[in-house]
């Protein structure tokens, strides 16, 4: 069986827990909780997983272990067949990349740049160092893509196009943390907020 190190609720394993959600693969996955509050993502058992110190990870029945959301998901992706997360033609594949990446970089990672740094975060004994001044420049970029994103969902239902894609699952998962730490989209982007609603619909959301 596969399993899954990560903490529940966070939004990177949110991220992977939606994906499995779709795939149909959650009752395929043993998940093993990893108290990152008390730092338990940084003992050196973990780490020979996860170098980096981050969840989540799948580690495979051979034990090989793979980390980043993206990675993992790809992995996921390949494991059954509909629904495709990640395209299916040349085109797709490279659309979906290209906007998964956009919403990692720009609002995920911005997002959580901002946490880090420019607040509390998760408390003194985690958060080593700090730098308001980039957490602030951070959350300035995450409001900029999610003014970018309404843009680019005023002409169509997704992210990636027509289908929902690991692209959503990335931006779902980035304005979930965005709203926890009092970040929420701004009233005017209506595109952004209209598939947000149909997004928290789907039965994968509820699921995860």
């Amino acid at each position: 069986m596969l399993k899954i190190y990560d903490f529940k609720g966070f939004p990177n394993p949110a991220r992977v827990r939606i994906a499995l959600a779709e795939k149909g693969l959650t009752d395929q996955v043993e998940f093993i909780h990893v108290d990152v509050p008390k730092g338990e993502h940084r003992k050196p058992e973990f780490l020979v997983k996860n170098p980096n110190a981050a969840v989540p990870v799948l580690e495979l029945e051979d034990g090989t272990c793979i980390s980043e959301c993206t990675a993992i998901t790809s992995y996921l992706d390949h494991l059954v067949g509909e629904p495709t997360l990640t395209g299916v033609t040349a085109k797709d594949k490279a659309v979906i990349g290209m906007m998964q990446r956009r919403a990692e970089a720009g609002l995920m990672d911005a997002v959580g740049t901002y946490f880090h740094h420019a607040t509390p975060g998760l408390g003194p004994t985690i958060e080593l160092y700090q730098n308001r001044e980039w957490g602030e420049k951070n959350r300035e970029r995450a409001v900029h893509t999610m003014h970018y994103l309404d843009g680019v969902l005023a002409h169509q239902p997704f992210l990636g196009g027509e289908h929902f894609s690991v692209a959503d699952i990335t931006a779902f998962a980035a304005l979930g943390f965005a709203a926890f730490i009092k970040l929420p989209v701004p009233a005017e982007l209506t595109h952004l907020l209209a598939w947000q609603a149909r997004v928290a619909a789907r039965p994968s959301i509820q699921h995860a």
